[in-house]
């Protein structure tokens, strides 16, 4: 490095391996070798998760900005066992519009080589193939930005910089009539109201489930209000119809509710400023001046619609007669727990469905079942964390989901469960405690809804409704069990040193103005391992206590820390939050790790130039 260059720590980048192969290059495989000269920006993402594709639309104007200096290559690293299936891989990514190319890795060869410890987790990679920066969770676009022109200056003066077209090759889109579509409804018509996610639209088919009556939505990414012709949608997912005879759209990548007159077709916002929602932002209020935080699902259930805020694991309700959103419940952190509504934990909760007792929802990343009384309190009828998931039937505190994205009530009182990655429709009875089967072979169903005594499920990977009739008997399934692939961390038994590491961007200081701008909450699965470290405080780094009795678990760490821009003569900084939740599996070995470090965004310091 030149004197006059920033002196950073400095990597050699491990190669790119993944038993997949590349995607979006023309079927070219590529190595770290072909890439040198350009800045490479590794994502390491999954599908079914919901901070991956936040950062998916925030790298958007990243890569149109610097696309002829930077290189951003998505590397898939499944959670669940669905995702390690290449068609799913494949399907993806055509699904969330990824405009780049994409590893997969179904065996987590790369993630391990790099050191990965969450999804998403973005690294970049200098024009010579070294590793400058780690950054893990979302709102970090900003912070590499700035990396990103510093090393344009500093690699064009060197002589390293190598400019020109990437190797990125779009994809030839599918004449199907519907692209990976997200929910249902049934209107009073008879006709379908379909979600076309991929596609930015909202599709009314007439009765059959197949003839296109009506396209609602210009097609393209946007967020604008008007005819059917000229609105515009960004991923539409959740619909739910209100007793004004309008639907709510759950306008997922616009972070918005939108409501649609089926009559003139004419399409306006109920809730949302089409900005990300991030901590500290407002919880409750005048519904248009509130962000939202990708909504999946929608009901109407007790007089308010209620949401499913995936983004940030709660659910909140809109009030139609006040005009106002607020949160009503979940705490943002990520997990299962069950209790009063202010207490309860939810991971990603993507479907809903109202009963006159119950809102019954899918809890997508603990593969759960779940439902809210009428007195607020939560609880779950299958499902048991984060990293367990299955296809399993009978009782439903031993049986398995995988991923479900949708819930159904049907008429007896029971529920239908889309459960997506099994590629199946369930039935959870309440009365008896029994899960069972009612479809297999679907593919990646998202939803589903009753047409007298069928259902009609959305059949999402396959673009299309499939009409089944409910069976008298359910179908038999042979027995799965799975745990997520993600090896357990060895640490030692007894004191372990927990460091997140923050380093604030070039330019920018930790933002304590109003008091900390730091925030770590630490809890365990069982919470037995943790005898001592657990609870929330303002110090990145913590000693946590370890029962050597337990063996095993996983460890909940929420970090967050605020930077501003550090420019004493602006009495107006901009300030941004960094944020991320890691759930670590762990297991207590004798003489292994007694540290743990989490790269929130930097460097760990114990790395050094190799």
């Amino acid at each position: 490095m030149s004197d006059s260059a920033p002196r950073r720590v400095r990597v050699r980048a491990p190669e790119l391996i993944g038993r997949g192969g590349w995607l979006n290059t023309g079927d070219k495989q590529y190595s770290l070798a072909d890439l040198r000269g350009r800045i490479v920006l590794l994502d390491f993402w999954t599908f079914c998760c919901i901070n991956c594709l936040h950062v998916l639309d925030e790298l958007r104007e990243l890569e149109e900005k610097h696309r002829d200096t930077v290189v951003v290559i998505g590397v898939h690293s499944p959670k669940f066992v669905h995702e390690a299936e290449h068609g799913a891989v494949v399907d993806a990514v055509e699904r969330y519009g990824v405009g780049h190319p994409v590893l997969d890795d179904p065996e987590l060869a790369t993630w391990k080589q790099y050191a990965v410890r969450a999804w998403p987790t973005l690294v970049v990679i200098d024009p010579e193939g070294y590793v400058v920066a780690q950054h893990a969770g979302e709102g970090h676009v900003h912070a590499i930005e700035r990396l990103v022109t510093e090393l344009e200056a500093e690699h064009e003066a060197k002589g390293t910089l190598r400019r020109g077209d990437g190797p990125y090759v779009a994809p030839e889109p599918e004449p199907t009539v519907l692209r990976f579509p997200g929910k249902a409804l049934v209107l009073p018509s008879g006709h379908f109201l379909v979600s076309d996610t991929t596609r930015h639209q909202l599709v009314e088919l007439a009765a059959d489930g197949e003839s296109v009556v009506r396209r609602i939505g210009s097609g393209r990414r946007g967020f604008a209000d008007g005819p059917a012709d000229a609105a515009s949608f960004n991923e539409p997912q959740g619909l739910a119809p209100l007793p004004d005879g309008s639907v709510v759209v759950a306008d997922t990548v616009n972070h918005a509710l939108r409501r649609l007159d089926p009559t003139t077709g004419e399409v306006t916002t109920l809730a949302g400023t089409g900005r990300q929602w991030m901590q500290a932002d407002a919880t409750s209020g005048p519904a248009r001046d509130v962000n939202l935080s990708s909504p999946w699902d929608v009901a109407h259930w007790n007089g308010k619609v209620w949401i499913a805020m995936a983004g940030i694991h709660q659910l909140w309700t809109y009030d139609p007669e006040e005009g106002t959103v607020s949160v009503a419940a979940g705490t943002t952190n990520e997990g299962l727990v069950d209790g009063p509504a202010e207490e309860a934990w939810f991971a990603q909760p993507s479907g809903l469905a109202a009963t006159p007792e119950r809102l019954w929802l899918a809890d997508s990343e603990t593969s759960a079942l779940r439902w809210v009384d009428l007195d607020g309190t939560v609880r779950t009828a299958v499902g048991t964390g984060l990293f367990d998931f299955g296809h399993r039937d009978g009782a439903a505190e031993q049986a398995l989901l995988q991923h479900p994205l949708g819930v159904t009530a049907l008429p007896d009182g029971s529920v239908a469960v889309s459960d997506t990655y099994n590629h199946a429709l369930r039935r959870f009875d309440p009365a008896t405690g029994e899960v069972t089967t009612l479809a297999t072979d679907l593919r990646e169903p998202s939803d589903a809804v009753l047409v007298g005594e069928d259902i009609v499920v959305v059949e999402s990977a396959r673009h299309r409704l499939t009409r089944l009739r409910l069976p008298e008997e359910a179908v038999k399934v042979a027995s799965v069990a799975h745990r997520t692939q993600r090896a357990a961390t060895e640490v030692a038994p007894g004191a372990l040193r927990l460091d997140v590491v923050f380093q604030a961007p070039a330019g920018q200081k930790l933002d304590t103005r109003y008091g900390p701008s730091t925030r770590l909450l630490v809890s365990s699965t069982p919470p037995e391992l943790l005898a001592g470290g657990e609870g929330a405080g303002t110090d990145l780094s913590r000693t946590l206590r370890l029962d050597p009795a337990v063996g095993e678990g996983v460890l909940h760490v929420s970090a967050m820390a605020a930077s501003c821009d550090d420019a004493p003569e602006n009495a107006y900084p901009a300030c941004h939050v960094h944020q991320q939740d890691w759930g670590v599996p762990v297991r207590l070995v004798e003489g292994a790790a007694d540290r743990l470090p989490l790269v929130l965004a930097g460097m760990d310091p114990d790395q050094r130039d190799h």
